[in-house]
Order: structure tokens, then sequence, then C-alpha cells
């Protein structure tokens, strides 16, 4: 298993009309792949926010591995 941290962000504009992003969420989790990874986070983040889709609440979504988790 490996350790990987997914972060999500939504991309906002700002009073003059510039687009930002801004950090919604990070999770760290672990898990076989990097699309298992950021399967989980998804569903967590969908079960802490109390939504149905991810997207509602961000507008992408960033798997980095940590590295492997020792047993």
């Amino acid at each position: 298993m490996r350790i990987y941290l997914v972060t999500f962000h939504k991309t906002v504009p700002d009073d003059t009309g510039h687009d930002h992003r801004v950090l919604q969420r990070q999770a760290v989790v672990t898990a076989c792949s990097d699309v298992a990874a950021a399967y989980a986070a998804k569903a967590m983040l969908c079960e802490a926010d109390g939504v149905v889709d991810w997207r509602l609440r961000a507008d992408t979504c960033e798997v980095c591995e940590l590295g492997e988790h020792a047993a």
C-alpha cells in the first residue's frame, strides 16, 4: 500500500475577473494506486460535505504519491 495526498481546488473569479484556484480540501489516503486514492478521497469529500458529487465543491482533484506505507 502507498500513501497519497489528494488535493481538491475550486477555480473562482476575483473582483477584477481574474481566476484563482482556491484550496477546498486535502486528504491523506492509503491506497493501492493513485486511481484508488482519488476514488477514496472523492468519497470522503462527498461524505464530509454532504454532497452526492465531489464536483459540486471542487473543479480539480490532484493526486500526489507521498511514499510507501510501513506495515
